[in-house]
């Protein structure tokens, strides 16, 4: 039943993609940002309702209290391609800081320049990093939410990648709280993986990180607050959805260690 709601739902999503994707090509040239951001929405929504109907895949945001309203830097764990699609259901003008390889492909590439998100050339070293905090800079002058994915690439459900030094620098050059998000998409949307399973995928945004810490400390405790809350939504998700364990292979999620070794 799993394997066959997956192909269904790829054989519906892929065709409503296309199909918004043609439809949206005038925005380029007429609409905001704004105007921009809410037809990605109207995509997403779309998305969702297929999740739902088709996988039988729902999601809950928790914590929202702990969202400041206005500019914030939210600094999420990375497990799934999931996880790219929910901060516009979560946020009002989401600004991604991503690869800028993604901006030549095509429609997502040209409705990812239309938005302004935050491209970087990972190839470019400290100069990349120094344009991200303008880039990142410029967003919340705006008004807008900047995401960023700390670890840089999706890891699999009980693993915790590399915290790269980029949240640091915004954190330290940037007047916004930076605000921990964590999640157990990975459990239910696999990297790299055909299968989607049904449950209920939790996103959780936890308290602000203390303004003033020293880069070291920030790091350190940004990583704890993050894989601590991943590992507790993860073990919740196992037991209340047993069959994770059978399918997904994915008992791995609820040992008390945290393996760095695996990278995406």
């Amino acid at each position: 039943m799993t394997a066959f709601r997956s192909l269904l739902y790829q054989l519906l999503f892929l065709p409503w993609t296309l199909l918004l994707s043609i439809a949206f090509l005038p925005l380029l040239g007429l609409a905001s940002r704004r105007g921009m951001q809410r037809a990605a929405l109207l995509w997403l929504n779309g998305a969702h309702l297929l999740q739902r109907n088709v996988l039988g895949l729902s999601f809950e945001m928790r914590g929202l209290e702990n969202l400041p309203a206005g500019p914030v830097i939210v600094a999420a764990k990375h497990q799934s391609a999931w996880d790219t699609m929910v901060f516009h259901d979560l946020l009002v003008d989401p600004a991604f800081i991503l690869k800028k390889e993604l901006l030549s492909l095509p429609f997502i590439g040209w409705y990812m320049k239309k938005t302004e998100q935050v491209a970087i050339d990972r190839k470019a070293g400290i100069r990349a990093l120094k344009l991200m905090v303008e880039g990142a800079r410029q967003a919340l002058a705006d008004g807008r939410q900047v995401i960023i994915f700390p670890e840089g690439h999706r890891q699999p459900p009980g693993v915790a990648g590399e915290y790269h030094s980029g949240v640091a620098m915004l954190y330290a050059g940037l007047d916004a709280p930076v605000v921990p998000v964590a999640l157990n998409s990975g459990l239910f949307w696999p990297r790299d993986a055909f299968l989607r399973r049904s449950g209920v995928i939790v996103l959780e945004v936890l308290p602000a990180m203390p303004r003033g810490l020293d880069r070291k400390t920030f790091m350190a405790q940004l990583e704890e607050r993050i894989e601590t809350a991943t590992r507790r939504l993860e073990a919740e998700a196992m037991g209340r959805f047993p069959g994770l364990a059978a399918t997904a292979g994915a008992a791995a999620s609820v040992m008390p260690h945290v393996d760095k070794s695996v990278e995406s």
